[in-house]
């Protein structure tokens, strides 16, 4: 298969696309034997003719193949993505993987197609029983610390837009992304540069996948917290954990730590057990939400075709204050949600599901925040720092879990915030209040948001909309630790058979880089025992 990229309509068919083939080669039509689209993007360069910018892969017969090959300048060949798990002696292999979010599940997929037989330890409940559990949180504000928005099957991002930034692809990601279609995702995320699951979906996706990997023989353990690795002789032998208030010990050769980034309370665990880390910058900041419309205008133009996806946008700046801003996991047509999983802390973040037909467009604006922000040089002080400033809002707000708001307008001209909306309603669904964001966020964070509007105004004009609503605060954005492992087996600094891995060690940053480390993980495991 050769590549070429071409340029194609928005409403672009296979003919259309066999015709690029055609323009590139000297052949006729026969001569394709099949096509495959690699890559598609919108190009925005000029707004009054809105295309797609494609990578589309060619097969011919192989002696036309191998002529067109060398015309380097308008094609390359594309590399065979094929996974082979491989052969290994599993008899003896007993690992068991905590956490059941994207690194969880995708490393008991492998472990559990090699015929390792895994073991799944989820602190939180399966999917249905989670869903309620999480609409129970936001209907009436009764929270469940073991099972929420961040905690149970398929993990944080279950409740987000289930964006899927694969990057370039490689065997190992190429797998991921079918095994989700395998699961029930649209064959379109292979190629898309805006792929994405949508929350409605994910529910069943995750599902499928679990079954899966019980079909090939693994085991979950839901309602499960994990508490503490045993040894024997400085020898891993076991794990243990809680489910239904009793502790329980559970046999094991390796495990997998894929705890996702809120786990605060095994963080602090493992930290006492030695586990190594060091604290990790991460960002810190507000949801702001546009109309949908809006935003489709000021990235489309003002004529767009209404068959446009949703639009979505990027933005970064570097202040002169030396502190980046930039916008994070932006939800096109999406809402703000309740994201607590401790008692008495607001968080927030965005949601979409699969259509992004909601009336508002958010996104996390996001200040960098390091190490010398936290006051202390505990490895856990980005933890802290979170907690605090999370309590704050919370008790500021009321206790309710609503959550605090300010305008844009507001924040830059800095009078107290009115709490009238207008052309953009507050979609958080606990509830809002209206509280200037500086009686829970330093000042650092709140002037570089304020500092950043012009910039970003000026890169996408009208941006800058006095009547946008900004929600906070958004601070589980990424793991704040990293927990030491050898580059060479992926193992705990110091701690053989022990894998940190994902969001939660500080290794991933989303759905398919925190996959993409359980694999690595898994197979890190595997290799030892190759035959």
């Amino acid at each position: 298969m050769l590549r070429i990229d071409v340029k194609l309509p928005l409403q672009y068919t296979e003919n259309d696309i066999k015709s690029k083939i055609l323009d590139t080669f000297p052949i006729c039509k026969e001569d394709i034997k099949s096509i495959e689209i690699l890559k598609l993007a919108l190009d925005l360069s000029d707004k009054s003719n809105i295309c797609y910018k494609a990578a589309i892969g060619a097969c011919f017969e192989s002696e036309l193949e191998e002529k067109f090959a060398l015309r380097k300048k308008v094609c390359s060949p594309v590399p065979s993505l094929s996974f082979e798990c491989g052969s290994y002696n599993t008899e003896d292999l007993r690992p068991v993987v905590v956490g059941a979010g994207p690194c969880g599940l995708f490393a008991a997929l492998i472990l559990a197609e090699a015929g390792a037989h895994p073991i799944v330890l989820e602190r939180g409940l399966p999917i249905d029983e989670r869903e309620k559990k999480v609409a129970h949180f936001m209907r009436d504000g009764i929270l469940d610390p073991e099972c929420n928005v961040q905690f149970g099957e398929g993990g944080a991002g279950t409740y987000s837009d289930g964006k899927l930034k694969a990057g370039s692809l490689n065997k190992y990601k190429y797998k991921i992304l079918k095994e989700f279609i395998e699961a029930g995702a649209t064959p379109d995320i292979l190629y898309s540069a805006t792929a994405h699951l949508g929350t409605d979906k994910l529910g069943g996706i995750v599902k499928n996948i679990r079954e899966k990997i019980i079909k090939n023989g693994g085991e979950f353990i839901f309602g499960a917290r994990f508490t503490e690795l045993s040894y024997k002789n400085g020898t891993l032998n076991a794990v243990k954990y809680i489910k239904n208030g009793s502790e329980n010990t559970l046999p094991c050769t390796d495990v997998i730590l894929a705890i996702g980034h809120s786990a605060r309370d095994t963080i602090a665990s493992l930290y006492e057990r030695g586990i190594q880390m060091i604290p990790k910058g991460f960002g810190v900041g507000m949801r702001i939400e546009h109309p949908r419309e809006y935003i489709n205008t000021l990235v489309y133009g003002k004529n767009h075709d209404n068959s446009l996806e949703t639009a979505s946008y990027h933005l970064v700046t570097h202040l002169k204050n030396g502190r980046s801003v930039y916008s994070f996991c932006m939800c096109p047509g999406g809402t703000v949600v309740p994201a607590a999983s401790e008692e008495g802390g607001v968080v927030t973040n965005g949601m979409s599901v699969f259509d992004r037909n909601a009336d508002n467009s958010n996104s996390a604006l996001l200040v960098s925040v390091t190490p010398e922000d936290f006051g202390s040089e505990h490895p856990l002080a980005g933890i802290e720092f979170q907690r605090t400033i999370e309590q704050k809002a919370f008790a500021l707000t009321g206790g309710t879990y609503a959550a605090p708001t300010v305008k844009m307008g507001e924040l830059r001209e800095n009078p107290i915030p009115s709490g009238a909306y207008s052309s953009v309603k507050p979609s958080y669904s606990r509830g809002t209040l209206p509280l200037s964001p500086k009686k829970y966020l330093p000042d650092y964070i709140t002037s570089s948001l304020s500092q950043s509007f012009s910039d970003f105004d000026e890169w996408m004009e009208g941006f800058y909309l006095p009547d946008a609503v900004l929600t906070g605060p958004e601070t589980r954005t990424t793991s704040p630790i990293r927990m030491l492992r050898s580059e060479q087996t992926r193992e705990a600094i110091g701690n053989p058979h022990i894998y940190p891995a994902g969001e939660g060690a500080g290794y991933a940053g989303g759905i398919v880089t925190s996959a993409y480390d359980g694999v690595l993980s898994a197979l890190a495991i595997l290799e030892k025992h190759k035959q």
